[in-house]
């Protein structure tokens, strides 16, 4: 528990320094450029530069405007492809072997005689003629055989017997040795030829002249004597089927090892460079075989920078990592000035960092199998942002990510960079269609989309061929899957290590049939009706400020959850005149209406409400003192001390926007629901007693609500309230309307401690 505590601080330190200076500065500003440092060094370990200039960026289908000249001699190696292929070739080339086995004659006359041993012991047993057939029809039938009349009859019958078993030894005796094989085996391997190995010598084949076991079935006829009982034939064949064992059998191991050294033997070089030799020509369109040329010089100088040492390697191994870093370091500007709120969070900072480098090791392992880079995962992290933050910064830090990318120099060219700026944009922009988790399928389509148009457009810039094309966009369809489905995976992960809640999440816990949401439609109606009208207020205040108006709307949702537990003690549930605190102490009333802060946010917890939310439900009466119980305690005993504390919700008071609009929008649906003839000017003259009652009780004193915020939540509540209430009539008025202007919501209207 204390390591957890002592975590927890270390998070808050770095992201809130305690102090002014230059001291709290380095507290905050240090660990950040520390991860810009380490993803910079990162991505330079996962692409190293070469030791020597860099070389024309060409493609397939430019054309060179200069000789390429190789500086230093370098092989040319086979795609994994073309060694795949040819070494399958090589493997399929390999003569099957078989082995003679002698024993086998000896294996397959033994099951034979065990099997008619077995019938002589049914038959010689004493039980009459029905248990002599039952016996046969036993063994028959545990061996496979068809248990028919005439079969019982041929095993029954001691001479009928006999000829099959002087027949089948005779045929196993004489044939077999002659070498027979299995007809699968054979056909195992696509190879004309075999190579028989028999006593110490091999000799090689042709396939067909190999018996095979339907020769052996065939000549076991000739074996039978001319007077034979109907059917002995086809009874024999079944039973070399049945105990068939070939006396030539492949010898897998010893083919697989040919095989082996067959693909061993396939030189993975297809030819060699010199040094001064001409690459790429002035002026010459290149095609795969110019492009495969350029990437073996591109890893011969990669490979030379791994071998060499010296002031040369680290000038541009620091050239590179410098040049990471100031990529990286206009995205860190771009948080520092424009989403302070992120910057100052440094979980958050670190889940950036994290994900960056999630997508570098991604493109590095493109580059180490030779994969297309419509698989490098822009559009996964640009999901993730866009999901966590926003998608315009998804946008600014795919299209980052995708230049240090693009400078790297597996992927120098336009093609990749435009693939991975297309993939991220339309990551990036198709957050905002998505209102539901179920939806992926929407992230898919649109992602895949912009994947295809970017083929199809660089295959018309390029004139590349149909297929080519279709291989890109099919790739391009394949990653978005891949990073639609990956990311709604890991989202709710990184939601709760960062304490953010997405806009997907409050979706979903804004659906009315949650379950904690219909316990409340059903245990406390007054309070759920009372909660959606007090979300249309609050909303409508949100968006005209600015605030997050579906957070504010999903937190006013669950903001008297706590209510559940008791739910008769608040106004807005309680039948008409019955009202259960006239028999309490005030003390034990103001008990009971605050203690729903504390049982709503222990549902809250139970029902696994995230952060965001759980504060609706801490401050949305903040600090406020429980008034007319307060006054009730004075006037029953006015020479007692009261405890204040007793009298008080636990707060805190509002510290967000979002929060500071409930708790105004709160009270003033409490009290306009009470307020006798509500025409637009008592709507407004209430709205502003009750907004200006916050401020003089410094409720709002923690949030960063202005005072032209104020103003413009003011102009639509009333808007609001008008609309709502503009066309009702008179009502009696279930409290004196000076009440109703309490800030204590509906608990100073009646005592019966709603709000």
């Amino acid at each position: 528990m204390g390591e957890r505590i002592g975590l927890r601080e270390a998070w808050r330190t770095l992201s809130n320094p305690a102090a002014r200076g230059w001291r709290a500065g380095v507290v905050q500003h240090g660990p950040r450029l520390l991860v810009l440092v380490a993803l910079s060094v990162a991505l330079h370990l996962l692409f190293p530069v070469a030791p020597l200039p860099d070389i024309p960026v060409l493609e397939k289908g430019m054309v060179s405007d200069q000789d390429v000249i190789a500086q230093v001699p370098f092989p040319i190696y086979k795609t994994d492809q073309e060694l795949q292929r040819e070494r399958a070739e090589a493997a399929a080339s390999v003569i099957p072997i078989f082995d003679y086995v002698p024993g086998a004659v000896d294996t397959m006359e033994a099951r034979v005689r065990a099997f008619m041993a077995r019938i002589d012991s049914v038959v010689a047993r004493d039980g009459g003629v029905a248990a002599e057939q039952a016996g046969v029809r036993a063994v028959a039938a545990a061996n496979g055989l068809p248990v028919t009349p005439e079969v019982i009859e041929l095993l029954r019958g001691a001479r009928s017997r006999g000829i099959l078993a002087r027949s089948l030894v005779l045929t196993i005796r004489t044939d077999l040795p002659t070498g027979v094989a299995s007809a699968t085996e054979l056909k195992e391997s696509a190879s004309t030829q075999v190579r028989i190995r028999r006593g110490g010598t091999e000799r090689t084949v042709p396939r067909d002249s190999v018996l095979t076991a339907p020769y052996l079935y065939e000549r076991s006829s000739r074996y039978l004597p001319w007077n034979a009982p109907q059917g002995a034939a086809e009874l024999q064949r079944l039973l070399l089927i049945r105990f068939f064992e070939p006396s030539i059998q492949l010898n897998a191991a010893a083919t697989e090892l040919a095989r082996e050294q067959a693909r061993a033997a396939v030189p993975t070089v297809k030819g060699h460079v010199l040094r001064g030799e001409r690459i790429i020509g002035a002026h010459e369109q290149v095609r795969d075989a110019e492009l495969q040329r350029l990437r073996a010089y591109q890893d011969e100088l990669t490979r030379r920078g791994h071998l060499q040492s010296g002031a040369e390697k680290w000038k541009r191994a620091g050239g590179a990592i410098l040049r990471n870093f100031l990529l990286l370091l206009g995205f860190g500007l771009l948080l520092r000035f424009y989403r302070p709120r992120v910057y100052g969070a440094f979980r958050q900072v670190l889940v950036l960092g994290v994900i960056v480098f999630a997508v570098a090791v991604g493109a590095a392992l493109v580059d180490r199998f030779d994969a297309p880079p419509e698989l490098i995962p822009t559009a996964l992290l640009a999901l993730v942002v866009a999901a966590l933050w926003d998608g315009r910064m998804a946008l600014h830090l795919a299209l980052i990510v995708s230049i240090l990318l693009a400078v790297q120099t597996p992927f120098l060219g336009m093609s990749a960079l435009l693939t991975m700026v297309a993939g991220g944009a339309g990551a990036a922009l198709s957050v905002r269609v998505v209102e539901r988790r179920s939806q992926t399928w929407v992230f898919i389509a649109l992602i895949a989309g912009t994947y295809v148009a970017m083929a199809v457009a660089l295959g018309l810039l390029r004139s590349s061929p149909i297929h080519d094309v279709y291989r890109s966009a099919r790739w391009g369809v394949l990653s978005a899957t891949g990073s639609a489905l990956v990311a709604m995976g890991v989202l709710p992960l990184l939601e709760a290590f960062t304490h953010i809640t997405t806009n997907q999440t409050l979706l979903e816990l804004a659906n009315m049939n949650r379950p904690l949401l219909r316990r409340l439609a059903l245990e406390a109606p007054g309070t759920y009706a009372h909660s959606i009208n007090v979300a249309n207020l609050a909303e409508a205040a949100a968006r005209a400020i600015g605030a997050d108006s579906l957070l504010t709307r999903v937190g006013t949702y669950y903001h008297d959850v706590g209510k559940i537990a008791k739910p008769q003690y608040f106004i807005e549930n309680q039948p008409q005149g019955r009202n259960p605190h006239d028999r309490l102490k005030p003390s034990m009333s103001a008990a009971i209406v605050r203690g729903h802060v504390l049982e709503g946010v222990r549902l809250a917890d139970q029902y696994k409400l995230p952060e965001s939310v759980k504060a609706f439900i801490r401050e949305h009466h903040g600090t406020q003192s429980i008034g007319f119980f307060l006054e009730q305690a004075r006037q029953l005993n006015p020479s007692a001390e009261i405890n204040p504390a007793e009298f008080t919700y636990p707060g805190p008071r509002p510290q967000s926007r979002e929060t500071a609009l409930l708790m105004l929008a709160d009270s003033v649906e409490s009290a306009a629901r009470v307020l006798q003839d509500p025409t637009p000017e008592r709507i407004t003259a209430l709205v502003n007693r009750i907004v200006e009652t916050k401020i003089a009780a410094g409720q709002l004193d923690e949030c960063p609500l202005t005072f032209g915020d104020l103003s413009r939540v003011k102009e639509q509540f009333v808007k609001v309230l008008t609309g709502m209430y503009h066309h009702r009539i008179d009502y009696p008025a279930p409290a004196r309307e000076s009440a109703a202007a309490l800030p204590l919501g509906p608990v100073a209207a009646k005592p019966s401690g709603a709000g």
